[in-house]
Formats: C-alpha cells, sequence, structure tokens
C-alpha cells in the first residue's frame, strides 16, 4: 500500500510563508510525478503545482512567484514553499503523487489526507 502523509499546515497572517511537505511510504518503484493541489470551500480542487521526476515544475497563475514545489534527493519526499500569503490561499491542501508500485504494475494517482492552510488578513 502507498501512503501520502502532509505536514506543515497551520495559521499565518498575510504575508507571511509555511512550508508543507509530504512523504511517501509503502510499496513503491517509481514516482512519475509530484503534486500540491488545494480546495477552499465551495470550490473545486485546484492544481497549486506539479514537479517531474525530470525537475520541471509547473505552478498556477495564481501562485507564481510565490509558491515553490520541490523534492528532496533520492527520497519520495516533496515540499511546498510558500511566501507572501494572501487570505485567498486559504484551504486544504492535498499532496499526490503518480506512483507505480513495482516493475511490472502500472501507474496510479495517491493523494494525501489534506492538510489545512489559514492565512489572516
Amino acid at each position: 500500500q502507498v501512503q501520502l502523509v502532509e505536514s506543515g499546515g497551520g495559521l499565518v497572517q498575510a504575508g507571511g510563508s509555511l512550508r508543507l511537505s509530504c512523504a511517501a511510504s509503502g510499496i513503491i518503484f517509481s514516482i512519475n510525478t509530484m503534486g500540491w493541489y488545494r480546495q477552499a470551500p465551495g470550490k473545486q480542487r485546484e492544481l497549486v503545482a506539479v514537479i517531474s521526476s525530470g525537475g520541471d515544475t509547473r505552478y498556477a497563475d495564481s501562485v507564481k512567484g510565490r509558491f515553490t514545489i520541490s523534492r528532496a534527493n533520492a527520497k519520495n519526499t516533496w515540499f511546498l514553499q510558500m511566501n507572501s500569503l494572501k487570505p485567498e490561499d486559504s484551504a486544504a491542501y492535498y499532496c499526490n503523487a503518480l506512483v507505480k508500485a513495482t516493475s511490472s504494475s502500472g501507474r496510479f494517482v495517491y493523494w494525501g489526507q489534506g492538510t489545512q492552510v489559514t492565512v489572516s488578513s
């Protein structure tokens, strides 16, 4: 079984910073992509950032220049550094990954349980 565990959420003031982390464990052969999504009440889940196995990154327009996605070397761990936070960034943040469990298995998307980020005015 593959498990993704997030940490780092919390309450911060506008303009502050938070660093989220996600660690994947279990039977993992490889991870193609690692990503972060968020969902605010009454809104659909949206992509925040994604990083490929080759290190290519993409960001939502709303977070470009403020958020940075990265991954740890030789570890199934990735991060989301969030700077210059705004109240509109408040949401439940979810990490996800496209995982290949074994050399013969297909690739499937797994999700973390979510971590709450609240940015006060």
